[in-house]
């Protein structure tokens, strides 16, 4: 059979040790190119290339699934050996062209002989193509609900496949969670529907529809029901709404994930944040802040006193801009103590609190306990009500830096929001020392963008959308369109940048707060003096190339302008 060569044996392969040999050959499938590549000191390119002339296998250069030939080779098979059927040859020749991500063995070649008398020709492809057809083709954890199925089919008679079931469920979802987790999502959806149980992931601010497979209805309760069980909800109670967590290790990490449940009309839909996707620290450099308005923002945090003001919608990155203000000014002289919920990143040296409202630690409580641990910085997570804001604006005005979030669509407006909440304006005029309303756009994937011709009608009709003079975009015949590639699963776009409106009350700003004017009088004051707004921030980033026109329209609504 084709790959039966010792190919460890050979090649630039022949001076590993035994046990790097070893450790090759009993790592999971689709890990041993990787670990190959890396123990000889090669790319994956070159590694897949001398491990398929050593086998004798071709490599394969169109990785398409035939829909003919997927139903031949079943989920699990394809899951479990990292194996797909690429195309089916005519009724004369009787062959089954496979794709594998290394080498088969007996084991695989008998596998597929159990399922198709065709004769196998066999093909090498890199791990990370595999995996993805059969998450395309079969599903995410398609073969974990396809060994349920089996087992149900063979032991039905028996009553015993019971906990066959419950762990094929358990694998799928861990599958699931996992998936989300490679794909950078923030959030999955499982979504009861007419006839279906769809589940959608949230990357980079887009729910992607997630593929499934074709048996997954069935399972819908059992997969309903194990989402309950480790948020420790009460399985039983489904008319209600439950809220839970669940703590999840991969790759020797903890991952903190929100759990919600609300009750449908077909059945419970359930919703899991992700948190603590990422450990590592966000500059202000990193989220997207330009050198100008880094210097602006630094000016304030260097202030003894005075708040804070990041706004903005649910997921537009407040509290990851409050996280790289606190990593700038964290020293070993402050005293740093914040209260949140949930507490998505770890300030090392600040003390954080995770409100509890079931046990009566709100906001407003732990911040006024937060005063008498003699802080110099404190951070409240968001400002929900009127007895917070006046807690965390008096803390401002007796000598302390306050940062926090609030709810509002532009900067100017988070001033006439403390106002709707009860707030007086004397006091909001002589505490904040800074707004910052953003937005998150999906940046340009850095490997494929291309400068692309821009048509001109189009782009006047977008900047005046955006509420920008058409003479911004003259003299613009060309801007950095995605293109597509594997780095960025050929959207185009890979990862996320902010788009800042950075307001500073001055003088006649402070006047017009007293005075209680409109949201309107404040943003044309703030213009009037300098104030850069979100629109203009994103076609700053449209024109450096980091982002799209498209992008920027689409997150910016007609009210942010």
């Amino acid at each position: 059979m084709p790959g039966a060569t010792d190919f460890l044996s050979t090649g630039s392969a022949a001076g590993l040790t035994a046990a790097a040999r070893t450790a090759i050959a009993t790592a999971p499938r689709d890990e041993r190119l990787e670990a190959y590549a890396k123990a000889t000191g090669q790319s994956g390119r070159e590694a897949l290339a001398e491990i398929a002339a050593a086998a004798g296998l071709p490599v394969a250069t169109d990785l398409r699934i035939d829909e003919a030939a997927r139903p031949i080779i079943p989920a699990r098979l394809a899951s479990d050996f990292q194996v797909v059927p690429l195309a089916v040859s005519d009724a004369s020749v009787q062959e089954l062209a496979l794709a594998v991500s290394w080498p088969p063995d007996d084991t695989l070649a008998d596998w597929v002989r159990t399922f198709t008398p065709r004769e196998p020709r066999w093909h090498l492809a890199p791990a990370d193509k595999v995996a993805q057809l059969i998450r395309d083709h079969y599903g995410v954890g398609a073969g974990s609900l396809d060994l349920a199925e089996a087992a149900e089919v063979a032991l039905t008679d028996s009553g015993d496949n019971d906990a066959d079931e419950d762990a094929a469920v358990v694998r799928f979802v861990s599958d699931v969670i996992t998936q989300a987790i490679e794909d950078g999502a923030t959030d999955i959806h499982f979504e009861p529907q007419e006839g279906q149980l769809r589940i959608r992931y949230r990357v980079d601010g887009l729910l992607v529809p997630v593929p499934l497979p074709e048996n997954l209805l069935r399972f819908q309760d059992a997969i309903i029901s194990r989402l309950k069980i480790m948020a420790h909800l009460n399985i039983s109670e489904k008319r209600l709404p439950q809220d839970g967590r669940i703590a999840f290790r991969v790759g020797g990490a903890s991952l903190d994930i929100r759990v919600s449940t609300i009750p449908t009309i077909y059945a419970e839909s359930v919703s899991l944040r992700l948190l603590n996707l990422r450990k590592e620290a966000y500059t202000m450099d990193r989220i997207g802040l330009a050198a100008e308005e880094q210097e602006r923002i630094t000016r304030v945090l260097d202030s003894p006193h005075g708040i804070v003001l990041v706004t903005g919608p649910t997921g537009s990155g407040k509290s990851t801009s409050l996280n790289a203000f606190l990593r700038q000014i964290n020293s070993t002289d402050l005293r740093i103590v914040t209260v949140e919920d949930p507490i998505e990143y770890e300030v090392p040296g600040a003390n954080q609190i995770q409100v509890r409202p079931e046990i009566g630690l709100s906001f407003a409580s732990a911040l006024r306990h937060i005063l008498r641990q003699d802080p110099d910085v404190i951070m409240v997570g968001e400002v929900r009500d009127r007895e917070t804001a006046d807690i965390a604006i008096r803390a401002s005005l007796t000598g302390h830096l306050v940062f926090t979030t609030l709810h509002t669509n532009d900067a100017p407006g988070a001033i006439t929001r403390l106002i709707d909440m009860g707030v007086e304006p004397f006091l909001i005029a002589s505490a904040i020392e800074l707004v910052i309303a953003q937005r998150l756009v999906r940046r340009l994937c850095p490997q494929c963008a291309k400068p692309a011709p821009v048509d001109a009608r189009k782009l006047q009709d977008s900047l005046a959308l955006l509420g920008l003079e058409p003479s911004k975009g003259e003299g613009v015949t060309e801007l950095a369109a995605p293109v597509g590639c594997d780095h960025c699963r050929g959207t185009g776009y890979r990862g996320r940048i902010g788009l800042f409106e950075i307001l500073r009350p001055n003088e006649e700003l402070h006047d017009l707060i007293v005075r209680r004017e409109s949201t309107k009088a404040l943003s044309r004051s703030a213009r009037a003096h300098g104030m850069c707004t979100l629109a203009q921030s994103g076609w700053a980033k449209v024109r450096a190339g980091e982002t799209t026109l498209d992008e920027v329209v689409r997150t910016i609504s007609v009210n942010d302008r």
